[in-house]
């Protein structure tokens, strides 16, 4: 992937996600935005293009919701999580307009309506994409430098499920332990990036993220009153 050799570049002023006790809130984007109308704790990065950025209420859902013409930009934010304290990772995602001919497996076609960017430091990173073509379930390796190792996790594939919102869980701790190495104890993650790109296929995309969080177990990721709604 192009896109995934750009560092999470973790920034000192940006607040540190909330923690309670059976979870770590990473993207409760009902807390509003700055005055660059970015939500508060990330950062906006513009790769090519112009972002299409909003903080948006989706079928009642605070969220965030990004459109790319012909662009690839991204939201990012330091995280400091323990996967041995918060090995499940989950999120929901909707997306509405897939770029048309994407497909990570190949550069001229790298492009993605919905990634979320998983960064445990400037060496390692787990990829989970909503791909256009790949098929669901696929795990590959992105284009990276050397001394990078960047893999990826298809979650969704095609246009069968568009349109609606979907909740994903994933085990972070086991994912890294089956890519990196089954002896290695996870590192701390440091970094979150929730990405979307059509530059490659000069193509649209349109793709909303909300409610990204640590939890110490599945049933702690699925609780009806996440976020305290």
């Amino acid at each position: 992937m192009a896109v995934a050799v750009c560092a999470i570049v973790l920034l000192p002023f940006l607040s540190l996600p909330v923690r309670a006790a059976d979870r770590l809130v990473v993207g409760d984007f009902s807390l509003g935005v700055n005055s660059l109308g970015v939500p508060e704790g990330w950062e906006l990065k513009e790769k090519a293009g112009r972002a299409g950025l909003k903080v948006v209420e989706d079928d009642g859902v605070p969220a965030v919701r990004f459109q790319s013409t012909n662009a690839s930009f991204s939201l990012q934010r330091e995280v400091k999580a323990n996967l041995g304290e918060y090995p499940i990772l989950s999120w929901k995602w909707k997306v509405t307009q897939l770029p048309a001919g994407g497909d990570f497996r190949r550069s001229k076609t790298d492009d993605q309506a919905a990634q979320l960017f998983v960064a445990f430091n400037r060496r390692q990173t787990i990829v989970y994409m909503w791909d256009t073509t790949a098929p669901q379930g696929t795990i590959g390796d992105a284009n990276a430098p050397p001394f990078m190792s960047i893999k990826v996790v298809v979650m969704r594939s095609a246009g069968g499920e568009t349109g609606k919102w979907l909740t994903e869980h994933r085990n972070v701790y086991d994912d890294y332990r089956k890519f990196f190495g089954p002896t290695d104890k996870p590192p701390v993650v440091t970094g979150i990036r929730l990405q979307i790109n059509s530059q490659h296929t000069k193509t649209r995309a349109e793709s909303c993220f909300a409610d990204v969080m640590f939890t110490k177990q599945m049933q702690a990721a699925i609780a009806p009153e996440d976020l305290g709604r």
